[in-house]
């Protein structure tokens, strides 16, 4: 499948109707997941506040961790090393499992597996990790995830703001720099990662309000400003988080590309907002003339390691 045949195959994802029973008893809820995995645990985590939400993106686990955790265990092969580990850790340590891959060691290690189909990047495959949670947890709709459809759908017919937003990018060499609201935080990372691994350029990602207690005097007075292509995610609403980023762009004089939500539903706007952010770093790549499926040097670490 071409990659771009991947990004658009998103609105189908949304609408696999797959969930697992959350067991009684359950108290907190730790995610396990590295890199295009780990991602969903932290979007759930910014959806989902019902009981305390972990993400873990390392070999361990938290000392709570117990016979009240619920471990979710999410690596698209199955196979991270990391989310091997701390499902091990999990288990020792009375958590019930649940396992969300394509196959390998995860299916076999956890207590309940949860298949998705396989055969994309990792980070491609975002929506078919993810609606299990949702669903699971009942946090979408069956509106919610129509209209999410019907949005995806006009962004794949139509994405010429986002490759306008690459071409600023391309044009200047700058490094892209995102910053969200509360909501959209972990969409603001996304970003930072699809940048990072489709258009194989760095790029860093904060969040308002924590920035205007750490980021403002250096957006004032920083050297090499220049060098920076800053973007602002916001939920498309009046609230002081927004109100927040237009004070800062005046008294830091700084420009910053605004992208702003679709829809109504958290959902509809973060999935909406995560999708724009794969055709940016889409485009990018075009651009750059680079493959965004390669993974070469990422491979070549896990095999170096592998040895030890």
């Amino acid at each position: 499948m071409k990659f771009l045949e991947e990004l658009q195959s998103l609105k189908e994802q949304i609408k696999r109707r797959v969930q697992f029973d959350v067991p009684e008893g359950t108290k907190n809820i730790v995610i396990g997941g590295m890199g295009g995995s780990g991602i969903v645990g932290k979007i759930f985590q910014e959806m989902y506040t019902k009981m305390p939400v972990y993400t873990s993106d390392s070999y361990d686990i938290p000392d709570f961790v117990g016979d009240g955790t619920l471990f979710i265990a999410i690596s698209y092969s199955g196979n991270t090393e990391e989310t091997i580990s701390s499902l091990s850790y999990a288990k020792k340590k009375g958590a019930k499992t649940i396992g969300i891959s394509s196959g390998g060691i995860i299916e076999k290690e956890a207590d309940v597996f949860v298949n998705v189909p396989g055969g994309l990047q990792p980070r491609s495959a975002i929506g078919y990790m993810l609606m299990p949670l949702l669903l699971s947890f009942n946090v979408v709709s069956e509106k919610d995830v129509d209209y999410a459809y019907s949005l995806l759908k006009r962004i794949d017919e139509n994405n010429i703001k986002d490759e306008d937003i690459a071409k600023k990018i391309w044009e200047t060499r700058r490094i892209p720099v995102i910053y969200g609201i509360p909501g959209y935080r972990s969409v603001a990372y996304r970003w930072k990662t699809q940048f990072n691994e489709n258009a194989k350029v760095i790029a860093y990602s904060n969040f308002f309000p924590e920035l205007n207690h750490n980021d403002t005097m250096a957006l004032r007075d920083t050297y090499r400003k220049n060098e920076f292509f800053f973007i602002s995610i916001s939920g498309g609403k009046d609230s002081r988080s927004e109100k927040r980023i237009d004070i800062t762009k005046e008294i830091t004089k700084t420009e910053m590309e605004e992208v702003v939500a679709e829809g109504s539903s958290q959902f509809e706007k973060m999935i909406g907002l995560v999708h724009r952010g794969d055709y940016v770093t889409y485009h990018l790549a075009k651009l750059r003339g680079v493959d965004p499926t390669d993974i070469s040097s990422i491979e070549e670490l896990k095999r170096r390691l592998s040895k030890e």
